[in-house]
């Protein structure tokens, strides 16, 4: 019978866990609305906030398939110690960087960091409680996760209002020590598995593949499809993922198996992840900047604009991933997505003078249904999919794709959405008569002023450059919105077309925030 010793030790290493995670969800969902005010301080225009976003994406997505394999080989305890500390001390980074370059260093060493601790702390929580308390302390686990994505926006909107940007990231710093401080205390040392292999090479390849292509697409607005600097990495980097695939095809031990896509549910269920997950980064990454930068809401206000989805996922996804469990996927799989892709084409009617109750609200409850209908099921069916024995590997699989996809679909919509604005802007001035030297002079910083008020002081035709600016940014940033609404109607298409019921039992309602909190348990499963 266990003692009250035994359950409080119990009761604080789930908070170190919870704590531990939570840092990870918060920075994730405050960092868009410090975009603004970080390009503002540091420079670096659209590309500069893509980066900033991108930088934690890349090697958050690419080391997350290998991140569980080495906690097997570490120790569960010794990795969630390495992923907290590092978080903590890039976090620290963050805050100090002088420049833009700096600054995304610093997120790609804190995306490492994240995916080191988040399974991790999962696996923490496997080893501590018994398999009767263990649906409940995951249950747990997850929702103050949910809890921390909605409140994040808020709290860092508030500190970038009142203290400057620097403050999303020092935040994480005292939840980080006392973080530590828990996992020393009660969170016993475990042992592992030296003798299994990981695959290092294949996290290697996908990581520079993928940051080689995300740097192509983000210069090619600033250089041109011809530059070197844009040919070379797209090429280079699409030449090792495809090294990166073909090493998974052929290494004992892949970190992503290939063969696990020959598998229907699976396939059609990660295609609808990429789809839905590159819908949703695009959502919060432009509405937030075209709020603060053309609306001129405040962080706080932009922050605001998340909290309806958040509040609907938490009080509904569970729900219907019950319901999901009676009817089965396919249905929730094609309703919901189509239900955000209708959400996102209501937001097409926010502009420069954009009310957030009578714009922004209706279209983010909308969404916020939508994603509440499919993310339980898409989660589970593409678990169940999976045997049990692979089930950890499957939900790693599922949550790099989810991670992925944002990186993908800002990266590859900031080409289209900065080319609108650099036509649109030179045209609106010669269709205003503005004189050419001054159209040469815009021209000549379009790719910094792109979802930006231009400063338009001592310049002439003032009046004419800040509305074709405004305008021009309006056209791109409901672009941004029409594309992401597409993907979200394609991936209800997929999951109509493409996904049966699955052949093993998963509850959805165990899945009830999907990649978008923390993996489902199933990712703590050692293959």
């Amino acid at each position: 019978m266990p003692t009250a010793a035994d359950a409080r030790a119990k009761r604080l290493t789930l908070l170190a866990c919870i704590l531990g995670s939570t840092i990870v969800m918060v920075d994730g969902s405050v960092v868009g609305v410090a975009l603004p005010h970080i390009s503002a301080d540091l420079g670096g225009g659209l590309a500069g906030q893509q980066w900033t976003n991108n930088a934690y994406l890349v090697t958050l997505g690419a080391l997350l398939m290998v991140a569980g394999s080495l906690g097997d080989v570490y120790g569960a305890r010794r990795l969630f110690l390495i992923g907290v500390a590092g978080f903590g001390a890039t976090s620290v980074l963050c805050a100090l960087a002088p420049t833009i370059e700096a600054l995304v260093v610093g997120r790609a060493l804190q995306g490492a960091s994240g995916a080191l601790l988040t399974p991790a702390a999962l696996a923490v929580i496997v080893a501590t409680f018994d398999e009767d308390e263990r649906s409940r302390a995951i249950g747990s686990w997850t929702a103050w996760g949910g809890i921390g994505a909605a409140v994040g926006p808020l709290v860092g909107g508030w500190l970038v209002d009142v203290a400057g940007w620097e403050w999303v990231f020092l935040v994480n710093v005292p939840l980080v020590l006392v973080t530590l401080a828990l996992v020393a205390r009660v969170v016993p040392a475990s042992a592992g598995h030296r003798d299994r292999r990981l695959d290092l090479t294949g996290a290697t390849l996908c990581a520079l593949g993928l940051a080689a292509m995300t740097f192509g697409l983000i210069q090619q607005p600033l250089d041109g499809w011809g530059s070197p600097l844009v040919l070379g990495p797209l090429v280079g980097g699409a030449a090792v993922f495809g090294a990166f695939l073909a090493h998974e095809a052929r290494t004992p031990d892949p970190m992503l198996p290939l063969g696990l896509f020959r598998r229907r549910n699976f396939a059609a269920g990660n295609v609808e992840t990429l789809l839905v997950y590159a819908a949703l980064a695009l959502l919060f990454f432009y509405l937030t900047i075209y709020l603060q930068q053309i609306a001129r809401f405040t962080a706080l206000e932009a922050g605001l604009a998340s909290v309806p989805v958040t509040i609907v996922m938490l009080a509904l996804a569970g729900r219907f991933g019950a319901l999901a469990d009676r009817i089965g996927p396919r249905l929730p799989m094609a309703v919901g997505p189509t239900i955000c892709g209708i959400g996102l084409l209501g937001l097409l009617r926010v502009d420069a003078d954009a009310s957030f109750v009578a714009d922004v609200l209706p279209a983010m409850v909308v969404f916020g249904l939508g994603l509440a209908i499919v993310v339980a099921p898409l989660t589970a069916a593409v678990l169940a999919d999976a045997d049990a024995h692979n089930a950890g590997t499957a939900s790693g699989v599922n949550n790099a794709v989810a991670r992925v996809a944002g990186l993908v679909g800002i990266a590859a919509v900031g080409v289209v959405v900065a080319s609108s604005f650099a036509g649109g802007v030179e045209s609106r001035l010669r269709d205003a008569g503005v004189p050419e030297p001054v159209v040469a002079s815009v021209a000549a910083t379009a790719e910094r002023e792109v979802l930006r008020r231009p400063d338009v002081t001592g310049m002439a035709r003032a009046q004419d450059v800040e509305r074709a600016a405004v305008e021009a940014s309006t056209d791109a940033y409901r672009i941004a919105m029409g594309v992401a609404a597409g993907l979200m109607l394609l991936g209800g298409l997929v999951g109509a077309l493409g996904i049966r019921n699955p052949r093993r039992e998963l509850h959805a309602g165990g899945c009830a925030g999907g990649q978008i909190t923390a993996p489902p348990e199933e990712a703590a499963v050692v293959a």
